[in-house]
């Protein structure tokens, strides 16, 4: 079955009288048949003739990693709130429900109500990660919706991506009609009313006339309303509008005031098994730690709380609405919440006597304390610590500008050990700009010293310290943007010449676990993520030859992606390397650099070249602007916004929530 062979019904008819005969015969069927605690069913017309806006979403990978995505339950919520809107949901289907669709001419459907993705106005995918692309194109095949949007008719959904991918969607701008940076909750409304305005004047002038009010609004990215051209040497030349009106550059959207915006209210319960069996509340959006490598931290500034008040009666709600019995409170740094100490002391005390835990993720080092990890724990559940170091050695620490030396972690899982913790994670990345051998076997020594000290102060000798290791991927819109990207041979030598170290110690050995990807992966993510638009021929190639599920393992192959970027960029006089492990210089017109996150690029170069002066021993930090004067990254001004933090003076009482 081919697009071409998929007649979509112009109405929201269900398809799960043909898709139900068929369940038995797949795996995990469950996952395919809607209905979940707090999901919304509208009537397909829910508002006067012509009003209704109908958005089908995706997080494209399977149901056990997208239903839990927050953003998508987010935007599913927000939407459906208004009676003239229709949010339903769909996933990536498994390569044995995508056989039985494609030989009984079903096409991808929503799990709420089965409807098919075509007959929508607007097919939103969330994109965390850039792996998920492929499973876009398999989607929208089976949808019956054309795959390049040259090719679209007036009646297909407008494909539109988020998520912090987006940020550099060059490398998909073939296939979808738009882009949204940033924060979604408001754009999304703002774009359904641009759709229901231009369906109540009865369409004119057609698709074109809808992307063209859309991209006018200057928050929204239209690809095919711009020209790229090239240089000789392969690299862009210019990137500029090629319509009257159309801005030069796109501004990210910012939400303030997260207290207004308490979502999810009614969290989604999963009926099949995800990979994430909990309630999720944001504390906090946006980092200004200054992390060099980490794009979350950067495109998500400024930093704005949420108050007590909010979490407290978000968290109660949830609890309430969705009957799960933990709750991580999430952000990119979750104890660096100005208020999280009565946080934290509040909600323990609110439900010390009930079967509810609390969590935090991945903690900084110089952010944790035991009376926090305490309280989070005072209900008896007692799981692993996680910190972050990321680099190996206190040299690679000063180039990424994660600013914790050596000493710093060995007393605070000291702390952790004396206090009845027995299991301790660390996470390092391999590859970071100026990165030598030795910074990455400096990770065998930290962890021994990790497992030293725990057996000296717990007096115990099973004590546990686990060692999970990523390959970086420079980053659009980062200091580390203009970075070459370390080769996988390289990456894999450094990591086996790690394991064996670690592995060969008979004293400590056994009580070091190690976890790492081999590099390959990520010369693809990186290819990716800083790709352009000829690398979209390069992703098509890969679906046509069987890719999906890239961010999977067993179901990745590096040769398919190898292969199919040869015949992509025959001819072209660039290939794999030229993306992936080529450095830039300050001059180089960048794929994404007519999108705007709000980062002067003068800073972000400075940033970058502070980064190669701490490699050479000098001495530099850039300390976060929630605690300093403001160092000029530019987003505040550039964006019109602010950092939003406390004290607000507020706590959780009363106890319970009305």
């Amino acid at each position: 079955m081919s697009s071409a062979e998929v007649t979509t019904p112009a109405t929201g008819e269900s398809v799960f009288h043909l898709l139900e005969p068929h369940l038995p015969s797949v795996s995990k069927p469950i996952q395919y048949v809607g209905g979940e605690l707090n999901s919304t069913v509208k009537e397909w017309d829910c508002a006067p003739e012509g009003e209704t806006v109908r958005w089908a979403l995706m997080y494209p990978d399977a149901y056990e990693v997208g239903l839990p995505n927050q953003g998508v339950q987010i935007l599913y919520e927000v939407l459906n709130e208004r009676d003239w809107i229709v949010a339903e949901r769909t996933y990536a289907v498994w390569p044995d429900m995508e056989k039985v669709m494609r030989e009984n001419n079903i096409p991808q459907f929503t799990v709420d109500s089965h409807r098919p993705l075509g007959g929508f106005d607007v097919f939103g995918l969330s994109f965390s990660t850039e792996l998920g692309y492929t499973n876009m194109l398999n989607a929208l095949d089976l949808a019956g919706i054309p795959l390049h949007a040259a090719d679209r008719r007036e009646h297909d959904p407008v494909v539109l991506a988020g998520g912090h991918a987006a940020f550099n969607p060059e490398p998909i701008a073939d296939f979808i009609d738009a882009a949204v940076l940033g924060d979604g909750e408001e754009v999304v409304l703002a774009i359904s009313e641009v759709v229901r305005e231009w369906k109540t004047e009865g369409r004119p002038g057609g698709r074109e006339e809808l992307l063209r009010r859309l991209a006018v609004t200057g928050n929204i990215y239209v690809p095919t309303f711009y020209d790229v051209t090239y240089g000789a040497d392969g690299a862009i030349e210019a990137v500029v509008p090629n319509r009257p009106g159309i801005p030069d550059r796109i501004r990210k959207h910012t939400l303030m005031d997260l207290d207004a915006w308490p979502y999810p209210a009614k969290p989604l319960v999963p009926l099949a098994e995800t990979v994430h069996e909990r309630f999720s509340v944001e504390i906090f959006r946006g980092c200004t730690r200054g992390c060099r490598f980490c794009q979350a931290g950067m495109i998500t500034r400024p930093v704005r709380e949420r108050s007590l008040t909010t979490i407290g009666a978000m968290v109660e709600n949830g609890i309430r609405a969705s009957g799960f019995d933990e709750v991580g409170l999430l952000s990119l740094s979750s104890a660096d919440h100005t208020e999280i100490g009565d946080l934290a002391k509040d909600l323990a005390d609110r439900y010390e006597d009930s079967n509810v835990s609390l969590s935090l993720p991945s903690t900084r080092v110089d952010a944790f304390n035991i009376t926090l990890a305490n309280e989070f724990s005072r209900n008896g559940r007692r799981s692993g610590l996680t910190f972050a170091p990321e680099g190996g050695s206190d040299r690679m620490r000063k180039v990424i500008n994660k600013m914790v030396d050596e000493e710093d972690l060995i007393r605070t899982v000291a702390t952790a050990y004396s206090h009845g913790w027995r299991q301790v994670k660390l996470y390092f990345m391999c590859g970071l700009p100026e990165e030598n051998d030795d910074d990455v076997l400096a990770i065998a020594d930290l962890a021994k010293r990790v497992i030293q000290k725990g057996r000296e102060v717990s007096g115990r000798n099973d004590v546990r310290c686990t060692v999970s290791i990523g390959g970086f991927v420079p980053k659009p819109h980062t200091p580390f943007q203009w970075a070459p990207q370390l080769d996988h041979p390289t990456t894999d030598e450094r990591l086996k010449k790690l394991r064996d170290i670690v592995r060969e110690d008979k004293k400590y050995g056994r009580a070091i676990g190690f976890r790492y990807h081999d590099g390959k992966p990520g010369i693809v993510e990186g290819l990716l993520s800083r790709g352009d638009r000829r690398v979209g021929g390069i992703i098509e190639q890969v679906w046509r030859d069987g890719g999906r599920f890239d961010g999977w393992s067993e179901h990745f192959s590096f040769d398919r992606w190898m292969t199919s970027a040869e015949k992509a960029l025959d001819g072209t006089g660039i290939d794999v390397d030229w993306y992936t492990t080529r450095a830039r210089d300050y001059d180089e017109v960048l794929p994404w650099d007519h999108l705007d996150s709000g980062l002067d690029k003068d800073w972000l170069w400075g940033d970058w070249e502070d980064a190669l002066a701490a490699a050479n021993g000098e001495d530099i930090e850039v300390e976060d602007c929630r605690w300093t004067p403001c160092y000029d990254c530019g987003v505040c001004p550039e964006m019109g916004t602010e950092i939003q933090i406390g004290p607000t003076g507020q706590r959780l009482l009363p106890l319970t929530v009305v």
